[in-house]
């Protein structure tokens, strides 16, 4: 068995550290074999027609961002409800969002937001399951680990027979979901072969290289050929798992790294610095705005799935300070975003999706965090899964939409009541893959990836 230690995460509001580990070994290395992967993908074709083009970009706001503090404004609320800051007018009559978004106003027509998203549960880790793959399957704090493939890992799965030379699936700069890596961002029961290729670095960093991208000292293209030869041989090795398809998904890493490493398509896909100046500092020249710059050149050059890692959202206090830093980066990663795919005529064919596991009590604490208030700093908002938001725009969504409403202090939604599976089932329909699909679970029995396959109709 190989063990590969994958890096350690911060610290979380529950106390503990968590270390990443990926284990290759015969026993688990795919879950499921490749004559089930071909029945299941026969058995839910797609229907929604021929959309193989188009890609996604999910923002991932780890740790849970408040929605009343960004895009669901109560300025007529209690003032412990309302928050710090105003909400302002967009380009879209009717349209508010805080004054710390002034970027993202001036494009608000290229994306819509769902107001009325709910999940229910304020555990980081069961909110970030079912965010990620809509499945409850008793994911909690108390019991973290993934029972199910993410999105990213089932648009991969789906699209494994379109050629690509930069991967299908990538996280920028890493795939961590509270703190776990690759997390619910990974395959789960489809294999390792569907986890996101992870990036590593800092984009922002002016001598950023992607991990593994390039040749070992002393090696070239030809004798990459020969080590494939030699892999070849091995081939000669008793088979007699064959049928469970463990060999398989070391196979497709094998010829994944082959393409990769010795493509010049992929080397220029991750080469951030070949972006002007005016580019990268309309994004941001900040972790954030650099890695949705390096997102947009991966679907621009043939990703399907690309996520991108925004940490550090867990504000049990000091809320002010936190929001007025990580606020600004959002607005001008997300605004750049949308004005740049629009500009290259990307946007049609580009969906971008911005969300976290969950939201924040829209009552505010008193920063004390169980001491004396404020002696934490400025109150700050706790869990809340009972009201959150989500942005999509891009990739055939319609822009400017608002979808639901919450009560009139935030606390739950009041009209137009939305779930994780139907954002799942609009990016679904967005990317030309059937929301009813269909995987096969352990015992080789067919489960649908969404329980309930309706994507929001108002924006689509």
């Amino acid at each position: 068995m190989f063990r590969i230690e994958a890096g350690q995460t911060g610290r979380y509001c529950d106390g503990m550290n968590r270390r990443s580990f990926v284990q290759l070994g015969v026993a688990g290395m795919a879950s499921v074999g490749l004559s089930g992967v071909l029945r299941a993908r026969e058995a839910s074709a797609a229907v929604t027609g021929a959309k193989e083009k188009t890609s996604a970009i999910l923002i991932w706001l780890d740790g849970g961002p408040g929605h009343m503090d960004m895009y669901d404004m109560k300025p007529e609320a209690p003032s412990e409800y309302r928050g710090l800051w105003r909400p302002i007018p967009t380009n879209v009559p009717g349209f508010d969002i805080t004054e710390l978004f002034p970027k993202q106003a001036k494009v608000a027509d290229k994306f819509s937001i769902v107001r009325s998203l709910h999940h229910d549960t304020g555990d980081h880790f069961a909110g970030g399951h079912r965010m990620l793959t809509t499945k409850n399957m008793g994911v909690s704090g108390a019991n973290t680990t993934g029972r199910f493939p993410s999105i990213g890992a089932i648009v991969a799965h789906q699209r494994q027979h379109m050629p690509t030379t930069v991967p299908p699936y990538v996280s920028v700069p890493v795939a961590s979901s509270i703190g776990l890596r690759p997390g619910y961002f990974g395959g789960d029961l489809l294999g390792v072969q569907f986890n996101p290729f992870e990036t590593g670095g800092d984009p922002n960093n002016a001598n950023f290289k992607v991990q593994n991208l390039h040749l070992t000292t002393g090696l070239s293209v030809d004798r990459l050929d020969d080590r494939q030869d030699l892999l070849s041989r091995l081939d000669q090795i008793p088979r007699a798992i064959e049928e469970r398809g463990e060999f398989d998904a070391i196979d497709r890493f094998e010829q994944q790294a082959l393409s990769f490493v010795s493509g010049e398509q992929a080397r220029t896909a991750f080469d951030i610095a070949s972006e002007d100046d005016a580019t990268r500092d309309m994004y941001g020249r900040h972790n954030w705005g650099q890695s949705t710059l390096l997102a947009r050149r991966l679907v621009e050059s043939g990703a399907s799935f690309v996520t991108v890692h925004f940490g550090g959202w867990d504000h049990h206090w000091d809320l002010q300070s936190g929001m007025e830093r990580y606020l600004p980066m959002v607005d001008s990663a997300v605004s750049a975003l949308f004005t740049d795919l629009d500009r290259r005529g990307l946007l049609d064919t580009t969906l971008v999706i911005l969300c976290g596991e969950f939201s924040r009590t829209p009552r505010m604490n008193d920063g004390g965090n169980g001491g004396p208030p404020m002696s934490k700093g400025t109150p700050g908002r706790d869990h809340w899964g009972n009201s959150m938001f989500c942005l999509l725009g891009g990739g055939g969504v319609k822009g400017g939409q608002i979808v639901g409403s919450t009560d009139s202090r935030g606390e739950r939604p009041a009209s137009r009541p939305v779930r994780p599976e139907n954002i799942h089932a609009t990016i679904y329909h967005c990317l030309g893959i059937d929301p009813s699909l269909q995987i096969l679970d352990h015992s080789g029995r067919p489960t649908s990836v969404l329980d309930d396959p309706t994507p929001i109709e108002e924006l689509i």
